[in-house]
């Protein structure tokens, strides 16, 4: 709004300036000033994402002393610090975390210490220590939150309820509003891998407002707000229902040259490539989440290797997935580790060369008096090792060596004690350590001549 103050005085050199002129030019001045005086500057150590694709993605800067700069801070969580940025700016869960741009020589930064516990509002209430710094030879922080959908109260990054951003508040979802090839779309744009569980109520229920629209995802959107919606039949979502989503991990993470997918060198899928991982005083902690997320069971043994520049992760040994971990370049050496469910499930069948063998109901069944053999086999991952045929009838065993990852049990006359349950047990000596795997139940039934 303009504001006209009467007419100054002007001598006769300023006769190009008419009173009307000067009184608008200071009131445009005068409401500039108040304008500039009502803006308050951000808060000390507030946050903010710049030069990224989303609103909720980008570079990281630090509100410090006055200006905006870049963070160049070496360790992030994904679980902690950079779940408190996704939350300080309103949007989703963190969906990946890396290094941005090389930090320009002799350009300022900020190189504080930020350790949080994940609860946080904002990353003033972490702790913090340090401040202004150069960061040459470092590298900006650089995060991606999803935009319109979290999930929240699960154990990880890809579990817990179905939140929606709508009208700038998050809703929850109805159960009978969301199916599997929604839940799909939602793995995929959390950067987690596919649906595992889906159910009402499975982490509780929402304390605001539930979506109104039912999903009708295809499975192949980029966003769950891409999909098509339609108005829901029943007004109404009973307490309980409130959808709960369990996505698998993201395969990000591989053991290479070991003769196993349970061993070898520990990659991580970053920024486009593979990456050796390496690890200083826990390398125990980082082993642990490496084979839990593989689904290889417990760590059995760690190789130190080669000394490069890797993907250093540091770990506190409860993480379902190595991006939950602390990240950070280094180098070091790389990291082998051989987990414990090293061997393949090895296979097991019934054979006879006399038509004896036929399938039941229940399973195979054998004529009495026939000849049968039970072959034990595996998949050729390492030499030699043997095969250990157990019966449940009985406490008989039968073991043999393995050859061409095979082994042969020949059983003449069968007869009612040879009824009962067999298992095959592949055992081998490999990486100075024993290890062995069972197959299936094989249950035969004798039957009469």
């Amino acid at each position: 709004m303009l504001m006209f103050i009467s007419p100054l005085p002007f001598s006769s050199s300023d006769s190009s300036l008419s009173p009307l002129f000067l009184s608008i030019s200071l009131s445009l001045s005068f409401s500039s000033d108040l304008q500039a005086q009502s803006v308050s500057p951000p808060a000390e150590y507030s946050v903010r994402l710049v030069d990224g694709t989303t609103s909720c993605s980008g570079t990281v800067e630090v509100f410090y002393e006055g200006e905006w700069s870049g963070l160049c801070n070496r360790w992030w969580d994904m679980m902690r610090e950079v779940k408190v940025v996704c939350r300080e700016l309103d949007c989703g869960n963190p969906v990946a975390e890396s290094r941005g741009p090389l930090v320009e020589y002799g350009r300022r930064g900020v190189t504080p210490y930020i350790s949080c516990y994940g609860h946080e509002s904002s990353i003033r209430q972490c702790d913090i220590t340090g401040g202004p710094g150069f960061c040459d030879g470092e590298y900006y922080r650089h995060v991606t939150c999803s935009e319109s959908v979290r999930l929240v109260d699960g154990a990880g990054l890809c579990s817990g309820r179905v939140e929606v951003k709508s009208n700038q508040s998050w809703a929850s979802v109805c159960e009978a509003d969301f199916d599997w090839q929604d839940a799909e779309v939602v793995c995929g744009e959390l950067g987690c891998g596919a649906p595992a569980a889906l159910q009402g109520g499975l982490y509780g229920e929402g304390e605001g407002q539930t979506w109104d629209k039912e999903f009708q995802c295809k499975g192949n959107e980029s966003l769950l707000l891409d999909c098509d919606t339609s108005d829901r039949e029943n007004n109404t979502c009973l307490p309980g229902n409130a959808v709960g989503l369990t996505c698998s991990k993201h395969d990000d993470v591989r053991l290479v040259g070991g003769g196993s997918r349970c061993a070898g060198g520990v990659e991580r899928y970053d920024q486009g490539e593979w990456r050796t991982v390496g690890a200083v005083k826990n390398q125990e902690d980082v082993a642990a989440v490496v084979c839990r997320q593989m689904g290889c069971g417990s760590t059995v043994s760690i190789i130190p290797g080669n000394t490069t520049r890797v993907f250093r992760a540091s770990c506190y040994g409860s993480e379902s997935s190595l991006r939950e971990c602390l990240r950070s370049y280094d180098l070091l050496p790389g990291l082998t580790v051989i987990c414990s469910d090293l061997l393949v499930q090895p296979d097991i069948s019934l054979t006879d060369s006399m038509g004896g063998v036929f399938r039941g109901h229940q399973g195979p069944e054998m004529f009495r008096g026939y000849n049968f053999t039970i072959t034990c086999s595996t998949q050729p991952q390492y030499p030699g090792g043997s095969f250990l045929l157990t019966f449940t009838g009985s406490n008989r065993t039968h073991t043999q060596p393995a050859v061409n990852h095979s082994a042969a049990f020949l059983f003449p006359a069968a007869d009612d004690s040879h009824q009962g349950n067999y298992s095959c047990v592949y055992d081998n000596y490999v990486f100075s350590h024993n290890f062995s795997s069972e197959s299936e139940l094989l249950s035969l039934v004798i039957t009469g001549n």
